[in-house]
Formats: C-alpha cells, structure tokens, sequence
C-alpha cells in the first residue's frame, strides 16, 4: 500500500498550483503528479466540475415574483421521463442563470466542509464548497433561446391607466431523468458557475417506483456459453428473479457497496465525500441451462417491485466452435440526452452507441468487449446509473464483456500501479460490483474467456503486472495453456498501451512494455487490443518499437498479415469510443500503418483461418479493415 499525503506535500501542492509555470508535471515526485494537476489533466474537464467548491454567495435578490416549477401534475417521476423545468418572475435575465439538478433533495446547498484543504486534490482551492452533494447536472436558463431576450413576459403590475408597470420574464429547461432512487430537487441559481447563489428551489419528486428493477446487462461466466450472468440495480434489498426459457428461473444474489468501501487518504475522496450517490442494491443471477449461439428470452424483477420488460438474448458461440463475430472498444463513458451539463461528458458515447445498437439489429453479433475507462464516473456515483442506461440497449441482448481502466481504479494509497487520483476514490470497487467478470477474486479483475475460435486474456494494467507478480504468473500460465487447435487465434486485452504515436503524459509506459511484451512474442499472441488513448491506431507486426513483418494487401486491398509464418503481434488500440478525441502529430513512427482521429468502434470477425477487423464510425462507415491469417496464402 502507498503511503497517504503528507502535510508538506499537501502545501507543494497548493504552492505548485498558484505557480504552475515554475513545475513540469514530467518531472513531479509521484505523490504530488497524483493529485491537483493531474486531477485538472484528466478529470476537471469544466467549470460544472469544480461546482461545489465554489464559495457560495447570498442572492441579494428582493423579488417577490421569482418561482421555479416542475410542469407536472403530480410529484411523482417515471423511470424515465424527459421533465421541464419553468422558471417565472424573473426580472432581469442574465445569463449566467443556472438551474441545477439535485439528488437527494435534502443535500446540504449552504455549507459543507471548511477548510480547503478536503478538496485539494480534485483540482480546485477556493475557499469553501458550495454542495455538500453534487448536482447531477445543469443546465443555463439561456438554454431557452427565449429567455435573454424576454419572449415570455408576464405583467405583474399595471398602472391606473392599465398599462404595465412591471414585466416579467419566464423560461422552459428540459431536462433528462432515470430512476435514481432517490428524491429529486430543482435549484435555480443565479451568478454562473463560478459566483453562483441559490434564489429558489423546488419541492422534492420522488420516483414513483424507487425499488424498480433496471439496467440490467449481461455477461459469459465462463467459455461454455450454457451460463450467463445477469446484473441489475433495484432499490430492493430482498433477492428477485430472472425468469427464462419456458419458465426457467434463478433467484438473484444481492450486495452493495457504501461510502466506507471507497478509497481515501485523510483528504476525503469524491466517492466518499461530495461524488458519493446510495448505488441501491445490484443483483445478479446465473441464467443456466442454455445452449451457445441460441436466442433466449428473459425477465427480472418480482411481483413486490415489477418486472422488467422481456427482452431477447443471444448467447455467444462455445470456445473452440468455429465463427465469432464481436464488437470491441475503450474509453467509451457517457454523455446527456438533454445536452445538459454534467461533471463528466464523453461527447462521442451517444453516436458510437446509437451505432452499435443499429449493427445489433441484424443478429451480427455475438458479444462485446469494453476494454477500459468504463463509465467514467471517477468518484460521482450517480454517473454509473446513466452509463448503465445508456448501455442497456447492447449490454442486456449480448455478452457485455469488460475490463478495468485507471478511471476505475487508480487512486494513491490504494496499491493500484499509478497512484493519478482518476477514479475519485472509487478504487475499483463499483465497477467490480456492476460487471462481475469470471475473476479469481476481488481486486484481482483479469481473467481469461474463450468464445469460438478466440482465447481471450484480459489484464488489469492498472495492477501489478511486473515479473514476479500475481497477475504476471497469471498470464504467463493462461496464454501458455492455450490449446491453439481448439482456439487458434490468441488476443491479449487491456487498457494501457504499449505503443502509441500520441504524445500524452503517461500515454505509453515503457516499463511495462519492456516487461509484458516478451511474454507475448513468446506466447505468439496474434493481435493486441488496448484503449486509454483517445484514437485508432494499428501497427505492423511490432516487438521492441521494431516491424518485424509488414501486412501485405490482399485481393481486396486489405491490409493482410500473415500469422501462418508469425514474427509477432499487431497491436490495435481502440480507445476512440466516447472521449474526446486526441489528435495525431504530424510524425509517426514506421510502425505505425494507421492513423485515424474519429469516433467509432471495431467490427471483429473470427474464423478458425481469418481474423478480420474493420475500423467502423459512428456513421456506420467502414475507414479502416485489416486481416490476420493463418492459412499460409501470401
């Protein structure tokens, strides 16, 4: 375990980020680049984020007339329901007028903690918070182009001639709401983001079902496909069911996790500080009895709670079987329906999903891989309930394999590998309890699946993989076990990657290059798949940053590498499915044969003799294909 901050290091901290031209963050001890300017690097991506450390002014406001509304005949709020928010009376718009959504609704909006010093690592020092709670989102009123310029006038007094004395002013927020559990309130705020004051709110809604049943996924228990386990969220503690097949059933095993089981140093974390939001009680079941490569129906939920909606599954082919057809991406996260703002937004989320759904369509899929920066939830709870709604689409109808990111687990202190504070003190802990993966044990998230012609081995690049370590003994063992007759093609997956032609503070590191890359040449590992950066980009044939074979075009025109005469792995890295994208240099190494900055996902498309991938975006157009072959043909 890493030791936690020491007050002289707090104090550099707070010293380098009132002078920060005086550092460089290449050259910071680990302990200090882990906290203030990393944090802004990698999660402080706007003025919503550092929110609730704003120093919270009184309105001076006298306004009699001020109300803020929920256009809604009753209290009460639908799983999923898009809501308008009215504010009227308003005298002088601004716009810098805000309204902000809150969960619970009794969270704290005058004060929280009183020194600074609790927020220092998230990036920002002003002087007291504002929420002891974060809102979930926001939204400027001006968002209604109507409001700045008054199109909606009131009059609220009139003189003796009947003429209007005082107008005022009304606008409509729309905003998009899934069942959370918790009461929700409305807050319109005036002063922006960065000066904001509290002028009125609205009374608490409640969700009409706050034990419902919801966003549910499933995931491979093992390479058999006969077994498959689901995972939801309710609010109910007690075990629920799935029902399956022709009345098959299994009851749910249920857990949860609390603000204690987040990570912190003596500095509270987001996850268990401000970020913190109940998760409820997550589910799972193991769907037993299936056949591979069979379509099923199922439902879960219980006659106390409801039901969810009976949806169709498609299990994935049994490892050694011959076809496999999946999608694989990293980096992916979410962003609002509402286009409001949130403390986390992955612009591409919504297009690359939208896609992906639309590829699902035709029963082309067999399963999907998530390798890394899941939800991008880094210490905000409520962000996994979003992310999950989002994904319910792909990951409820197929196997929704994942693996863990630094934005799900690094945290100091908390022994990952890189001590960046980018999970907000989640440490691993939720995205372990939402995506149960076939693991040895807790906090040891790698694991090894087979599907068809494939053997997959997933790593956790944010554990110890150096020589002598649990998981380097691990892989070693797993990729040597392989019976390359039964599942020829071998695919090593993790997050962080081993090359990579953008420049970006701990992009690439070599060390676990130098360590892990000979494991895969000896292991003839035919393709490796990583995320973290936020583009597309494929090798040729690589070992110590040097081409040992180049692909060749075939027929087509496809860039064609031939495994059946193996000289060593291609790499791929996929990390282009959410996050805003990072940008090429005008150089590239020889290694590098594609290059491309654009949303999108991998089409996948495995035989026992041809590996095919294409490169697809979120238009559904194919900008990249290559082909791994065994068949000895070039």
């Amino acid at each position: 375990m890493e030791k936690p901050f020491s007050p002289l290091i707090i104090f550099f901290i707070i010293f380098i980020s009132d002078f920060p031209h005086l550092y460089s963050p290449y050259r910071l001890h680990p302990s200090i680049t882990a906290s203030t300017l990393v944090h802004r690097t990698h999660t402080a991506v706007s003025d919503f984020h550092v929110i609730n450390r704003r120093t919270l002014f009184q309105c001076p406001d006298p306004n009699p007339f001020l109300q803020i509304n929920v256009s809604k005949s009753s209290t009460l709020l639908s799983n999923e329901e898009f809501v308008a928010v009215i504010v009227s009376g308003v005298l002088v718009p601004m716009a810098t007028d805000w309204i902000a959504m809150i969960s619970p609704s009794h969270s704290n909006i005058g004060s929280c903690l009183g020194s600074k010093s609790f927020y220092v690592q998230t990036g920002d020092l002003s002087d007291l918070p504002l929420l002891c709670h974060y809102p979930v989102k926001a939204k400027y009123v001006s968002s209604d182009p109507t409001y700045l310029s008054c199109e909606k006038k009131d009059c609220r007094k009139y003189n003796k001639n009947g003429k209007c004395e005082i107008r005022t002013c009304s606008a409509s927020v729309i905003f998009h709401v899934i069942n959370i559990r918790t009461d929700i309130e409305f807050v319109f705020f005036a002063g922006g983001f960065h000066t904001p004051c509290v002028l009125k709110t609205t009374l608490p809604f409640k969700f009409s079902n706050p034990n419902a049943p919801l966003y549910g996924h499933l995931s491979s228990i093992d390479s058999s496909a006969t077994s498959m386990r689901l995972t939801w969220i309710s609010g109910d503690k007690k075990p629920q069911q799935v029902i399956y097949g022709n009345g098959k059933s299994q009851i749910s095993q249920v857990t949860t996790f609390s603000q204690d089981d987040m990570c912190s140093t003596f500095i509270p974390s987001p996850a268990q500080d401000f970020g913190w939001h109940d998760p409820g009680y997550v589910h799972t079941a193991i769907i037993t009895g299936l056949q591979p490569s069979t379509i099923f129906n199922y439902k879960y939920g219980s006659d106390a709670v409801g039901w969810s909606d009976e949806i169709e599954f498609r299990t994935p082919p049994t490892g050694g079987s011959d076809e496999l057809k999946f999608l694989v991406f990293g980096d992916m996260g979410k962003a609002p329906l509402d286009a409001a703002i949130e403390h986390y937004i992955q612009p591409g989320s919504l297009s690359v999903v939208k896609a992906m759904v639309e590829e699902m369509r035709n029963g082309s899929v067999d399963s999907i891989f998530h390798i890394g920066d899941i939800s991008y939830a880094t210490g905000f709870l409520v962000e996994w309930e979003y992310f999950l709604h989002l994904i319910t689409p792909l990951a409820s109808k197929v196997s929704y394999m994942t693996a863990i990111g630094n934005h799900e687990r690094d945290y100091a202190g908390s022994g990952s590998r890189y001590v960046t504070p980018d999970s907000g003190g989640e440490c691993g802990v939720p995205y372990e309890t939402y995506f149960p993966m076939p693991t040895a044990a807790k906090d040891k998230p790698w694991y090894a699946i087979e599907q068809a012609s494939v053997h997959f081995t997933v790593i956790s690049t944010e554990h110890d993989w150096t020589q002598n370590s649990e998981q380097y003994k691990w892989m070693i063992k797993d990729m040597e076990s392989v019976d390359r007759s039964k599942t020829p093609w071998l695919i090593f997956a993790g997050h962080r990657p081993m090359y990579s032609s953008y420049n970006g503070l701990i992009t690439v590191d070599a060390t676990f290059r130098k360590v892990v890359e000979p494991v895969l040449l000896a292991n003839k590992v035919d393709l490796v798949l990583f995320g973290h950066v936020h583009n597309y980009e494929r090798t040729c044939s690589i070992f110590k940053s040097e081409c040992w074979a180049m692909p060749r075009k075939d027929e087509n025109g496809t860039d064609t590498y031939d495994n059946g005469n193996y000289k060593a792995p291609v790499h791929a890295i996929v990390g282009m499915a959410g996050y805003s994208l990072e940008k090429f240099p005008s150089f590239a190494a020889g290694w590098s044969m594609k290059r491309i900055s654009e949303y999108g996902y991998v089409r996948a498309h495995a035989t026992r003799d041809d590996l095919m991938l294409q490169f697809v975006n979120s238009t559904r157009t194919v900008i990249d294909s290559f082909r791994i072959t065994k068949s000895k043909i070039l």
